[in-house]
């Protein structure tokens, strides 16, 4: 856990709360997923990149629209934005890093990372219920567990790679259950 308790009775028992938490658990796998997708694609030079990137944008507007069914399209647009940002500068970081150019992947890697503290902040404006700091915790052991499986990806350390990234998907599931669980105790589901 990341600082946010789940010891409400019911949360996840049945109902809206339950189908949140799966709706929740999907985006945030998709979003590992099709990640680790574009790291295998930028790695490898695959001919496949673009259709991949493309299908891993989608899970921006995806997560936009399930925050959004709770604050409103405004907060959609916001969450979009900044999901969209973090997927491509990932991407970046990637890229420059294959590329051997250190200050590009310094520049990214410190975007990247205040992309994170910005969707933070956000998050914590429109639900109190989640912790500033148990949040920032969470980010920012997302986007070093993604640097790991790039870095091992890129030295073709792949048995590294493939354990970084049973991590990252347990994290993953983890994020999932801190947003539904936050949701689900803002609006009593």
């Amino acid at each position: 856990m990341y600082g946010f308790e789940h010891g409400r009775p019911g949360c996840f028992a049945g109902g809206p709360a339950t189908k949140l938490r799966e709706r929740f658990r999907l985006l945030w796998l998709q979003h590992v997923y099709w990640t680790r997708m574009v790291i295998i694609a930028i790695a490898a030079g695959s001919p496949d990149l673009e259709a991949t990137t493309r299908r891993l944008l989608r899970n921006a507007p995806d997560m936009g629209r399930l925050f959004g069914r709770f604050y409103g399209p405004d907060a959609a647009t916001e969450i979009t934005r900044l999901i969209r940002n973090h997927l491509t500068i990932a991407a970046e970081l990637v890229t420059a890093a294959k590329a051997g150019d250190k200050r590009a992947a310094a520049d990214a890697e410190r975007r990247w990372y205040a992309n994170g503290a910005e969707i933070v902040r956000f998050l914590t404006q429109l639900n109190p219920c989640w912790s500033a700091e148990g949040l920032q915790a969470m980010w920012n052991e997302h986007l070093a567990l993604t640097k790991a499986e790039a870095v091992a990806r890129l030295n073709g350390d792949f048995a590294r790679d493939i354990e970084v990234f049973d991590r990252i998907e347990r994290q993953a599931l983890m994020m999932a259950d801190e947003f539904a669980a936050g949701i689900c105790h803002q609006f009593d589901l």
